[in-house]
């Protein structure tokens, strides 16, 4: 009787233990879907020019974070740059959004900061907007930009 408890038990405990074993198992890392790199800002060519991706669109207005390079700023110190998808040694503005560049975003910061180094890589966090938009203070228009961003380097 004795041994028939401890084999109960021990069913139990086994039957226990398969059921746990699908939660058990090692899952798949998921890539965080709030990050987004340049290959995945545009979804195509259209008739119309670039079109921006299914990511961009479900991503605009919220928290975002992407990796690139600062390009060289127009001033030492100021509330925006350019962030570029390889190191540039100009800076690539554009006199309107037909001619907007698909490797950089605008990244205007909450406060004016100094800037790195050109080939410095860097982390940009910020809240996502894209659409042609003309900045008032400075006339550059941008069909991406990251506000309210704060940067670190990599």
């Amino acid at each position: 009787m004795e041994r028939l408890a401890l084999l109960n038990l021990s069913r139990r405990r086994l039957m226990g233990v398969m059921a746990a074993v699908p939660f058990a198992v090692a899952r798949p890392v998921i890539a965080d879907d709030s990050s987004i790199s340049f290959d995945e800002l545009y979804g195509k060519f259209g008739v119309l020019g670039l079109e921006f991706s299914d990511k961009v669109k479900r991503l605009a207005g919220k928290e975002i974070s992407i990796k690139g390079f600062m390009a060289p700023p127009l001033k030492a110190e100021a509330q925006f740059f350019v962030l570029t998808e390889i190191p540039m040694s100009l800076c690539p503005f554009c006199s309107s959004d037909a001619d907007w560049p698909d490797n950089i975003v605008v990244v205007y910061l909450g406060e004016k900061q100094t800037f790195v180094q050109p080939s410095q890589t860097i982390e940009v966090r910020g809240t996502l907007e894209f659409g042609s938009w003309k900045d008032p203070e400075t006339g550059f228009v941008s069909l991406l930009r990251i506000r309210q961003a704060e940067y670190s380097s990599v």
